[in-house]
């Protein structure tokens, strides 16, 4: 399995993934499927802000992408980032996620970004002890938070401090 960059080459299998967890899963809270068209502007954004996308890639084909960017857009959440990680159901449980992630950290650590935040649907239990095993805390649940397919989901806040620096100059 490789770790790298997605490119454009990528994106017609990053949204069949990413369609098929908005169709199957409650890990994106949306009821809309994406175009292509929607996700090279995903991409083109992430890569014009300095964010990553990451692919893992076996044999030629896609099994998962990861990807960091903005968290809020006020300027004093600069340092943090929000990720997601999506699979293809026959590459769950095989380190891919787990890859992925560590790559994302180190990716995200080597820019200087502080804190890395995920947001999970509240039940999905394997998640929340995924992101635990990758040195993740838990903030807290904001209940009904979310609503798809006809019911409200709640959303599990979990946090993972990247450095220990001190707050930046004034200014930075």
């Amino acid at each position: 399995m490789n770790i790298r960059p997605a490119t454009d080459n990528d994106l017609p299998e990053i949204l069949d993934i990413h369609n098929d967890a908005i169709r199957r899963l409650d890990a994106i809270w949306s009821e809309t499927e994406e175009t292509l068209a929607d996700r090279k502007a995903w991409l083109d954004d992430r890569n014009a802000n300095g964010f990553t996308v990451l692919v893992a890639e076996e044999d030629g084909r896609i099994l998962g992408h990861g990807s960091y960017g903005t968290y809020r857009s006020r300027s004093g959440y600069r340092k943090t980032v929000e990720h997601s990680i999506y699979l293809r159901d026959e590459a769950q449980g095989r380190g891919v996620g787990s890859a992925l992630m560590a790559a994302l950290i180190d990716d995200a650590k080597a820019k200087g970004f502080h804190l890395m935040v995920g947001v999970i649907d509240s039940k999905n239990e394997s998640s929340i002890r995924f992101h635990a095993r990758h040195g993740f805390e838990m903030l807290g649940i904001l209940p009904q938070s979310g609503f798809k397919n006809g019911r409200w989901l709640d959303q599990a806040n979990m946090y993972l401090i990247l450095n220990d620096d001190p707050a930046p100059p004034r200014g930075y």
